[in-house]
């Protein structure tokens, strides 16, 4: 029998350190607490961390110091249980299988059922319809990153992580998949946490935003989202989420500058 859906699971991050061995400090002292059930975006400028502090919850990286839990155990054991999800900005598909198949394979790697029906609803909610049967050689970047993330949501993680997801894809369909996509994660209750460098994608999409510092990444801001659920679309035009938006970015220049401040000056 398969395994049932991971549920949601809380991640604890306890004063979380990383040095890589070259001596490049990428994270610094971050202790955050992310609920099960919600949705993060981690924000900060380009190279500051956030996509380290994604892999070392993902358990692809180990701190340098500090620990961090999901759902009470280490990230090793979410992962060994097939209860997370990661979909990068590489889409990393498996070259000689279509895009049915490198779905189809992440389920048989997750002990998840492969229900052709439910495979083929996940390709054409990320605008694939007519592209099962292709391989990832035959399509555009922006085509191979939408089937990385119809992959990562076919397992029904407990736990998603997504890394730029709509990066290379283009405006509309980036604002499509925006829209369409938080629905199923919600949906699930799946804990979800998001790198971007939109502010507007960041605000709109989850329930909490935090900025971190440029590198060594150090928390700045955690600012909660107070939007409705589920979010209609235009949310980004209201005028409530015009001021989320405008403190985020607020919040990020003053990270910046504090940055470039002399130490005696902080």
């Amino acid at each position: 029998m398969a395994a049932d859906p991971t549920p949601p699971p809380r991640i604890v991050c306890d004063a979380v350190g990383k040095v890589f061995d070259g001596g490049t400090e990428a994270v610094r002292d971050v202790s955050l607490t992310f609920a099960a059930g919600q949705t993060t975006a981690l924000v900060g400028p380009s190279g500051c961390g956030k996509s380290t502090l994604l892999r070392m919850i993902a358990g692809l990286e180990s701190p340098s110091a500090g620990r961090i839990e999901i759902a009470g155990a280490p990230p090793s054991e979410t992962l060994r249980q097939a209860g997370l999800s990661i979909a990068f900005q590489d889409p990393s598909l498996l070259p000689w299988r279509s895009v049915r198949g490198n779905i189809e394979l992440a389920l048989s790697l997750a002990r998840r059922p492969a229900r052709g029906s439910e495979v083929d609803e996940l390709i054409a909610l990320v605008g694939l319809d007519g592209f099962a049967d292709t391989r990832p050689a035959e399509l555009s970047g922006g085509m191979r990153q939408r089937a990385a993330i119809a992959r990562a949501l076919a397992t029904q993680p407990g736990l998603l992580l997504l890394d730029e997801p709509f990066g290379a894809v283009d405006e509309l369909t980036r604002r499509q998949l925006a829209q369409d996509l938080p629905r199923i994660w919600e949906a699930r209750g799946t804990t979800t946490l998001l790198v971007t460098h939109s502010v507007t994608e960041a605000v709109t999409l989850s329930d909490r935003v935090i900025v971190l510092t440029p590198r060594p990444a150090q928390v700045a801001a955690d600012i909660e989202i107070d939007l409705p659920r589920p979010r209609p679309e235009g949310i980004g035009r209201s005028e409530a989420a015009k001021v989320l938006i405008e403190r985020v970015f607020a919040e990020l220049t003053e990270a910046m500058a504090a940055q470039d401040r002399p130490l005696a000056a902080q």
